[in-house]
């Protein structure tokens, strides 16, 4: 599995170890309104509204380095809810692993843009 298909293995495992709801469901309304599930979906919703908010520009490259960073910042938002509730000594360190890589994937994204994206 890729890196990426890693990443959201662990979303979808993150949600379901949490007994988070089904994608689009209010955890508060079906039953599942503790903290991590609500942290989880709070990062996907953040993501979702920035994306959707996204101007594309027709070039490739700057809307990808563009879309991937809300991307990896959600990825980095449910590893650390996960940091601060879960308990599997797997999952934690496979959630350190991701903050610590997205952050720095972050920084790279945001340096090509700084380089590449047109006044």
């Amino acid at each position: 599995m890729n890196k990426h298909g890693m990443h959201a293995a662990l979303a979808t495992l993150l949600i379901a170890v949490a007994g988070g709801p089904a994608m689009g469901q209010n955890p508060a309304s079906s039953g599942h309104g503790d903290s991590a599930s609500m942290a989880y979906m709070d990062a996907m919703a953040s993501m979702n509204r920035t994306m959707t908010g996204m101007q594309m520009t027709g070039d490739a490259d700057i809307d990808f380095a563009q879309m991937m960073i809300p991307h990896h910042q959600s990825a980095v938002d449910m590893a650390e809810a996960y940091l601060r509730h879960g308990t599997d000594p797997q999952l934690r360190a496979l959630s350190q692993q991701i903050v610590t890589s997205q952050r720095e994937e972050i920084g790279t994204l945001q340096a090509w843009l700084a380089k590449h994206r047109k006044p």
